[in-house]
Parts: C-alpha cells; sequence; structure tokens
C-alpha cells in the first residue's frame, strides 16, 4: 500500500501529466514543468525517467503524437492544422518526425492507418502510465450510484477480433454516423464490452460501437444492424481520463462494490456511454459512464 509521502509525490507528476494534456500548444520544457511539480529544474528530468522510463521531451512528443494521430485518423481538420498545434512550423517537419514515429506520413495515416504500428509505439506508454499514475486517495474516488436506465434503442456496429484494430471500425462507424445524421452532441454513444481484452484471444474479441437511435436501420456497407440496450437497474460511476484507466474502474465495481452489495448482475455485459471525447477534449478529461446491469 502507499504511503502518504508516496501519494504526495506521484500527486506532483500527476499534476505535471495532466498540464501536459491541457497545454500541448504551450511551454512544455523542462524548466517550465519542473514548475508546475515543485521540483528542482535540476533533477526533475532525472526523477520524470526513473518514475515513467522516457525522458520529458519524448513524452510531450508522444502525447501531441497521440492527438494528431486521432484527428488524423477520426477527424477532418487539416493536416496543416493538426501540424501547427503540434508545435511544428509547417506540415514539412510534421510529416517527417510523424513518418520517422508510425512508418507512415500523416496523409497515408488519414487514408489507411497501420494500427499495428501506431500499438507498437503506444502500447509501452499505456503500460507505464496505467502502472505510474497517481492512485486516487479514498475521497478523491468518483462515487458508485444505483439507478434505473430506460431501453436504449441503438444502431449498432459489431467489432469482432483483434482489439488493436478497433480504429477501423471507429472509423467505419464515425463515416456511417455521418452520411445518416447522427451526431454525438444530439445522439448518444455506447460501447458494449461483450469480453476482456486482456482474457480473450484476439479472434475471439466482440466490442459493440452503439448510437443512441429509434429510426429505422436501412441495409448498408458498413454492417450497422438495429439493437437495443435492455433497461433496468444498473450499477454506474463515472470515469474522467483516458481509457487507460476504464480496467481500473471496471474492476473498482466488480472487486470493491459488488462483494459488498447484496446484489446479482443481470445476464448482460457491463457497457460504456461516451459522454467527452477524445480529442475533443484533453484526454484527462474525457468523459465516460461505466454501467453493470443489476438483477432485479
Amino acid at each position: 500500500m502507499p504511503t502518504a509521502a508516496a501519494h504526495r509525490y506521484r500527486a506532483r507528476f500527476d499534476r505535471v501529466l495532466r498540464h501536459i494534456e491541457r497545454t500541448l500548444d504551450g511551454d512544455l520544457s523542462v524548466e517550465a514543468l519542473s514548475g508546475v511539480a515543485a521540483f528542482s529544474k535540476h533533477h526533475f528530468h532525472r526523477q520524470f525517467v526513473a518514475l515513467f522510463g522516457l525522458g520529458v521531451h519524448r513524452y510531450v512528443q508522444l502525447v501531441r503524437f497521440k492527438r494528431a494521430s486521432q484527428r488524423l485518423a477520426f477527424r477532418d481538420d487539416p493536416i496543416l492544422t493538426i501540424a501547427l498545434d503540434s508545435g511544428y512550423d509547417g506540415p514539412e517537419a510534421f510529416s517527417r518526425a510523424f513518418k520517422s514515429r508510425f512508418g507512415q506520413s500523416p496523409s497515408a495515416f488519414r487514408a489507411q492507418p497501420d494500427w499495428a504500428a501506431w500499438h507498437a509505439v503506444y502500447r509501452p506508454l499505456s503500460m507505464t502510465l496505467s502502472m505510474t499514475r497517481m492512485i486516487p486517495m479514498p475521497d478523491n474516488l468518483p462515487p458508485i450510484a444505483v439507478v434505473s436506465v430506460p431501453d436504449i434503442p441503438v444502431a449498432v456496429l459489431e467489432h469482432r477480433g483483434d482489439p488493436a484494430l478497433i480504429g477501423e471500425s471507429v472509423r467505419r462507424f464515425i463515416a456511417w454516423r455521418k452520411a445518416t445524421g447522427l451526431p454525438p452532441r444530439l445522439h448518444a454513444t455506447y460501447n458494449i464490452l461483450h469480453n476482456d481484452p486482456e482474457q480473450t484471444p484476439p479472434e475471439d474479441y466482440r466490442l459493440d460501437l452503439c448510437v443512441a437511435t429509434d429510426r429505422a436501420v436501412e441495409p448498408n456497407e458498413a454492417g450497422i444492424r438495429a439493437g437495443r440496450i435492455p433497461g433496468g437497474r444498473c450499477v454506474t460511476l463515472r470515469h474522467i481520463g483516458s481509457d487507460d484507466g476504464l480496467r481500473a474502474a471496471l474492476l473498482r465495481l466488480y472487486h470493491d462494490w459488488l462483494p459488498d452489495s447484496g446484489e446479482e448482475l443481470r445476464d448482460f455485459p457491463p457497457y460504456l456511454q461516451r459522454v467527452r471525447f477524445f480529442p475533443d477534449v484533453p484526454e484527462h478529461e474525457a468523459v465516460t459512464d461505466v454501467f453493470l446491469p443489476l438483477a432485479g
């Protein structure tokens, strides 16, 4: 169990990570970030490397490229705008740096992302952050509530297969939503989690991408069909931050809340409602509501 001193130490670095995500277009030098953490600039870089396993400059570049790649894959922002927002003077320098990292130019990535290369770049970073992010103190944990949820008619795109390729399903889903006129601001977005990617062979993995709509779903090339999230009682909590923390949020419901609750689970998978999306908001401000369906 981490000591109070360890919590305080990690909290100062958690403040740095959030500052980086919030101010990707600003001054993210060692000097500036050491000030955010209130550590000496003479030691900060070594402290950062010791905790996260990579240097400050590389970490900042990876976070900027993560936002840039998400915008390239899932949004229509011009490449010039993305380059400038990533700290480059123009698209040429941005393209060279992006290609050296991912093996594709920004335009090639936008046309057909190489998700295997993308995950190879970010998997070590995700693992590092999941192990070293500050563990919330008990009074900082999000509240858990039992709620009644109505039936939710949805249009569903079923992703089956390697979870590393979900990005392609997301792109197809977004394109269909745009063509059909179902924007996220008017039609809620859900994910149904049929199994655990860490415990399921890649070929058997399944996740449903859903948009709330009571419209008839016409036959389409995207493979989207009509479906329903059944209403009833659910236990829910709100997760704020990147998807790297969703596993911990689910574990808190299954491991901490459920055994003491006296409740039984309904025969329907856990699901998520995506309330605020990265890259539309900084990753640490993304909002996801987690639901476990309850019996009775």
